[in-house]
């Protein structure tokens, strides 16, 4: 009786099959479902989604806990706080400042130091060491000392929070583009535009900035999160958002000295805070794996 020998697997080799690519690429559908929908649509419906004024509270009602437990009522679902304002209410008009604190700050922050960093790449010489010098001078700047100084002189404003937090992300971009428009220059493309005559401005925004652009989009996701943490963290010790404003670094803030008593004062806005950072996250590792053309190419 003859048996049939069985078939021999191929070696395994380093490459990746488009399944596993796929599966490596797959959208990660709760950390985007959780800034949807805790952080974006909150931002941009906070008027129609609750009838609750976010500045303004009723005493009668002051620190009645979430609808689950006893005394609680479905007129504020998580409860309110000290001064009777509803705490959902907050954190969703609290959504809405995150959401417009870190996108003017990365918008800010990506400008200045994307256009440094292509400088400084491009040029190099002493160029390249001026603009380093300022980006290590930036990034050993203490961001909570530098900010308590700027508040101390100017006041704590939306304004002022923007430009704190630009000013201690910038670096960040910069020393990125930098380093990849260290390794474009030499490309051929670049040398023949030189030939042609092209223009340096010219040859950075055709040229150089588009082989830039996919690590500064997942640089520009993952420093949200930290945009929203750096926020809350200021607005926490009285640095960042002004009161009244629902701010969720604020909301955590005012409900320290009841933890034991009044524990979801604190609770949700920290939750919040940490579930978007997270997911924030999250996303910014998927789209560097995404984006990668290293991957692209295994395809």
């Amino acid at each position: 009786m003859t048996t049939l020998a069985a078939t021999p697997r191929p070696p395994r080799t380093g490459r990746r099959g488009p399944r596993m690519l796929w599966q490596r690429r797959r959208l990660p559908w709760l950390p985007l479902a959780i800034i949807v929908f805790v952080l974006v649509l909150p931002a941009l419906l906070a008027p129609f989604i609750t009838v609750h004024d976010p500045l303004r509270g009723v005493l009668a009602d002051r620190l009645t806990p979430p609808v689950w437990q006893d005394g609680g009522t479905w007129t504020y679902p998580l409860g309110t706080d000290k001064q009777g304002r509803d705490v959902l209410t907050r954190l969703i008009y609290g959504a809405r400042i995150s959401l417009v604190v870190s996108m003017a700050a990365i918008v800010v922050g990506a400008l200045v130091g994307t256009t440094l960093g292509l400088i400084a790449g491009y040029f190099g010489g002493f160029v390249d060491k001026a603009i380093g010098w300022l980006v290590d001078t930036f990034q050993s700047l203490p961001m909570v000392l530098f900010a308590l100084v700027v508040v101390a002189a100017i006041g704590p404003s939306f304004v002022t929070i923007i430009a704190i937090i630009s000013a201690t992300i910038w670096a960040v971009f910069a020393r990125l583009v930098r380093g990849e428009t260290l390794s474009v220059r030499e490309s051929g493309y670049v040398a023949r535009a030189r030939v042609a005559g092209a223009s340096a401005p010219r040859i950075l925004v055709r040229h150089v900035l588009p082989n830039v652009a996919n690590s500064l989009v997942v640089m520009a996701t993952l420093q949200v999160g930290v945009v929203i943490l750096e926020e809350a963290s200021l607005s926490f010790i009285g640095a960042g958002i002004p009161r009244p404003q629902p701010s969720w670094g604020i909301m955590v803030a005012d409900g320290r000295e009841q933890l034991l008593s009044s524990w979801w004062l604190s609770f949700f806005p920290g939750l919040a805070i940490l579930t978007v950072v997270l997911s924030l996250n999250l996303v910014g590792d998927w789209l560097r794996d995404f984006l990668d053309p290293k991957l692209r190419q295994q395809v």
